[in-house]
């Protein structure tokens, strides 16, 4: 087993106050115990205000020692299936639903068959979304074909895209569909510094968002259509 990680077997057979959690591995960083907020966030890589969003939203409970949040080993176990749900762009609302399915389960088996459903349902959706994508794409390439075949003197041609290193390394994970919290881990930056990134990289697509400017990308060949 990698020195990197923690797994999750220090809760007998991963019950956990209410119901269980499937077996993911811990971040290497985090303690099995009590961490204030700030570790907390600094081991998932997310700041400070998701975390008391996730309270918000009733995924975590942090504890109170004075001033201070901090959080108990279930709230880091459920953090690790937050996380890992976050990084496949699954919907809040969605999370909520899997939580408090997991809240009831009856068994660890149980438990792992519940988030297996929730994968797969999660990778139908994203199918369908390739689907709209790649019909979005045709569309966009068959006006391209038009405006062209018109004969239009006044027509102004778009000035080139000029990507630097890193916009171009953010713009494949980007294609690949990572999240951007996942992307900042992955390109060892601050999670604001890849949301810039990210903005920029829109508006140099001249997108409305990140999924026009990944179409226009792939369209325009910054990035593989496979």
């Amino acid at each position: 087993m990698p020195e990197q990680t923690k797994t999750l077997f220090s809760a007998p057979r991963g019950r956990t106050a209410s119901g269980f959690l499937p077996h993911l591995p811990l971040p290497g960083t985090i303690p099995d115990n009590h961490v204030a907020i700030a570790d907390m966030a600094d081991a998932f890589g997310v700041t400070h205000r998701t975390l008391h969003f996730y309270e918000e939203k009733g995924l975590l409970s942090a504890e109170r020692m004075g001033p201070m949040r901090v959080y108990g080993l279930e709230d880091i176990r459920r953090m690790t299936v937050i996380n890992a749900c976050r990084e496949i762009d699954m919907p809040i609302a969605a999370i909520q639903d899997l939580m408090s399915a997991l809240s009831r389960s009856a068994s660890q088996e149980d438990a792992a068959q519940i988030f297996e459903d929730a994968l797969h349902a999660r990778k139908r959706e994203l199918a369908a979304q390739q689907s709209i994508l790649r019909r979005q794409m045709q569309r966009i390439s068959e006006l391209l074909e038009s405006a062209a075949d018109g004969d239009n003197p006044q027509r102004i041609a778009l000035p080139p895209i000029h990507l630097s290193p890193i916009e171009t390394k953010c713009l494949a994970f980007m294609a690949e569909g990572y999240p951007a919290n996942r992307i900042a881990t992955m390109m060892d930056m601050d999670l604001t510094a890849v949301l810039t990134l990210e903005s920029d990289i829109i508006r140099k697509f001249n997108g409305n968002n990140r999924f026009q400017a990944v179409a226009k990308a792939v369209l325009m060949g910054f990035v593989s259509a496979e």
